[in-house]
Protein backbone atom coordinates (compact mmCIF):
# COMPACT_ATOMS: atom_id res chain seq x y z
CA UNK A 1 0.00 0.00 0.00
CA UNK A 2 1.50 3.26 -0.44
CA UNK A 3 1.69 6.00 1.30
CA UNK A 4 -0.58 8.81 1.82
CA UNK A 5 2.18 11.20 2.76
CA UNK A 6 3.05 14.30 0.97
CA UNK A 7 6.65 14.58 -0.19
CA UNK A 8 6.89 18.15 0.92
CA UNK A 9 5.99 17.36 4.52
CA UNK A 10 8.91 14.45 5.47
CA UNK A 11 9.05 12.93 8.98
CA UNK A 12 11.76 15.13 11.09
CA UNK A 13 13.91 12.98 13.83
CA UNK A 14 14.94 14.74 16.91
CA UNK A 15 16.02 13.04 20.29
CA UNK A 16 13.83 13.60 23.27
CA UNK A 17 15.57 15.53 26.15
CA UNK A 18 14.27 15.28 29.63
CA UNK A 19 11.57 17.81 28.88
CA UNK A 20 10.17 16.03 25.75
CA UNK A 21 8.42 13.41 28.81
CA UNK A 22 5.22 14.83 28.00
CA UNK A 23 5.34 14.43 23.89
CA UNK A 24 6.77 10.78 24.94
CA UNK A 25 4.69 9.84 27.09
CA UNK A 26 1.25 9.34 25.12
CA UNK A 27 2.91 7.50 22.44
CA UNK A 28 4.27 5.20 25.26
CA UNK A 29 1.62 4.75 26.73
CA UNK A 30 -0.11 3.34 23.94
CA UNK A 31 2.68 1.02 22.94
CA UNK A 32 2.18 -0.74 26.44
CA UNK A 33 -1.56 -0.72 25.43
CA UNK A 34 -0.71 -3.04 22.13
CA UNK A 35 1.72 -5.07 24.17
CA UNK A 36 -2.03 -6.08 26.64
CA UNK A 37 -0.98 -3.75 29.40
CA UNK A 38 -3.70 -1.28 31.03
CA UNK A 39 -3.42 2.18 30.52
CA UNK A 40 -1.61 4.32 32.63
CA UNK A 41 -0.39 7.99 31.15
CA UNK A 42 0.69 9.00 34.45
CA UNK A 43 3.08 6.32 35.08
CA UNK A 44 4.31 5.97 31.82
CA UNK A 45 5.07 10.06 31.86
CA UNK A 46 7.51 9.34 35.06
CA UNK A 47 9.13 6.07 33.33
CA UNK A 48 10.04 7.97 30.64
CA UNK A 49 11.04 11.37 32.49
CA UNK A 50 13.22 9.23 34.74
CA UNK A 51 14.89 7.16 31.73
CA UNK A 52 15.50 10.51 30.12
CA UNK A 53 16.59 12.37 33.26
CA UNK A 54 19.04 9.42 34.18
CA UNK A 55 20.34 9.19 30.81
CA UNK A 56 19.26 5.32 30.89
CA UNK A 57 17.98 5.42 27.52
CA UNK A 58 17.98 7.10 24.42
CA UNK A 59 14.53 8.28 22.64
CA UNK A 60 14.17 9.60 19.32
CA UNK A 61 10.56 10.82 18.27
CA UNK A 62 9.32 10.56 14.56
CA UNK A 63 7.32 14.09 14.19
CA UNK A 64 5.08 14.86 11.50
CA UNK A 65 5.24 19.09 11.70
CA UNK A 66 5.11 19.67 15.30
CA UNK A 67 2.90 16.33 16.00
CA UNK A 68 4.46 13.31 17.62
CA UNK A 69 3.71 10.36 15.46
CA UNK A 70 6.01 8.15 16.72
CA UNK A 71 8.94 6.84 18.84
CA UNK A 72 11.66 4.63 18.97
CA UNK A 73 13.83 3.79 22.71
CA UNK A 74 17.09 2.17 22.56
CA UNK A 75 18.98 1.15 25.92
CA UNK A 76 22.31 0.69 26.63
CA UNK A 77 24.46 -2.84 27.42
CA UNK A 78 27.92 -3.81 26.63
CA UNK A 79 29.31 -7.02 24.60
CA UNK A 80 31.86 -9.04 26.76
CA UNK A 81 33.02 -10.98 23.71
CA UNK A 82 33.06 -8.04 21.21
CA UNK A 83 33.76 -5.73 24.40
CA UNK A 84 32.13 -3.14 22.69
CA UNK A 85 28.72 -1.03 23.52
CA UNK A 86 25.12 -3.17 22.03
CA UNK A 87 22.09 -0.88 22.00
CA UNK A 88 18.70 -2.52 22.63
CA UNK A 89 16.10 -1.52 20.51
CA UNK A 90 13.58 -2.04 23.28
CA UNK A 91 10.67 -0.06 21.77
CA UNK A 92 9.17 1.46 18.60
CA UNK A 93 5.55 2.75 18.10
CA UNK A 94 4.11 4.96 15.19
CA UNK A 95 0.40 5.89 15.70
CA UNK A 96 -2.19 3.94 13.64
CA UNK A 97 -2.99 6.95 12.06
CA UNK A 98 0.61 7.84 10.74
CA UNK A 99 1.57 3.86 9.91
CA UNK A 100 2.54 2.85 6.52
CA UNK A 101 3.86 6.79 5.99
CA UNK A 102 7.84 5.76 6.43
CA UNK A 103 7.76 6.77 10.40
CA UNK A 104 8.79 3.32 11.85
CA UNK A 105 11.11 2.73 8.77
CA UNK A 106 12.72 6.03 9.21
CA UNK A 107 13.08 5.86 13.04
CA UNK A 108 14.72 2.33 12.70
CA UNK A 109 16.79 3.77 10.42
CA UNK A 110 17.96 6.76 13.10
CA UNK A 111 18.74 3.87 15.71
CA UNK A 112 20.61 2.39 13.24
CA UNK A 113 22.68 5.80 12.83
CA UNK A 114 23.06 6.14 16.60
CA UNK A 115 24.72 3.16 17.21
CA UNK A 116 27.03 4.24 14.21
CA UNK A 117 27.79 7.13 15.88
CA UNK A 118 28.69 5.60 19.40
CA UNK A 119 30.79 2.55 18.19
CA UNK A 120 28.49 0.20 19.05
CA UNK A 121 28.84 -3.33 17.88
CA UNK A 122 25.20 -4.04 17.29
CA UNK A 123 21.41 -3.32 17.51
CA UNK A 124 19.18 -5.93 19.07
CA UNK A 125 15.68 -6.64 18.97
CA UNK A 126 13.00 -8.64 20.19
CA UNK A 127 9.20 -9.07 18.87
CA UNK A 128 6.18 -10.82 19.36
CA UNK A 129 6.15 -13.98 16.98
CA UNK A 130 3.08 -13.34 15.82
CA UNK A 131 3.77 -9.47 14.81
CA UNK A 132 3.93 -9.94 11.70
CA UNK A 133 4.11 -6.55 10.13
CA UNK A 134 7.08 -5.61 12.53
CA UNK A 135 9.16 -8.70 11.02
CA UNK A 136 8.11 -7.85 7.70
CA UNK A 137 9.84 -4.33 8.45
CA UNK A 138 13.12 -5.56 10.04
CA UNK A 139 14.14 -7.80 7.83
CA UNK A 140 13.35 -5.47 4.62
CA UNK A 141 15.59 -3.37 6.60
CA UNK A 142 18.32 -5.75 6.75
CA UNK A 143 17.86 -7.44 10.42
CA UNK A 144 18.17 -10.95 11.05
CA UNK A 145 16.43 -13.11 12.92
CA UNK A 146 18.51 -15.03 15.38
CA UNK A 147 18.25 -18.76 14.95
CA UNK A 148 21.50 -19.73 17.51
CA UNK A 149 20.54 -19.09 20.59
CA UNK A 150 17.38 -19.17 23.12
CA UNK A 151 16.29 -16.56 25.20
CA UNK A 152 15.34 -17.54 28.89
CA UNK A 153 13.42 -15.37 31.32
CA UNK A 154 12.98 -15.82 34.99
CA UNK A 155 9.48 -13.72 36.23
CA UNK A 156 10.58 -12.25 39.94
Amino acid sequence: MPSTRPAANPIRMVRAAAKDAERVAPLFDAYRQFYKQKSDLSAARTFIAERLQRDESVIFLALDGDKAVGFVQLYPCFSSTAMKRMWILNDLFVTPEARRGGAARALMERARQWAVETKADSLWLETAVDNHPAQRLYESLGWTRDNHYFRYLMPL
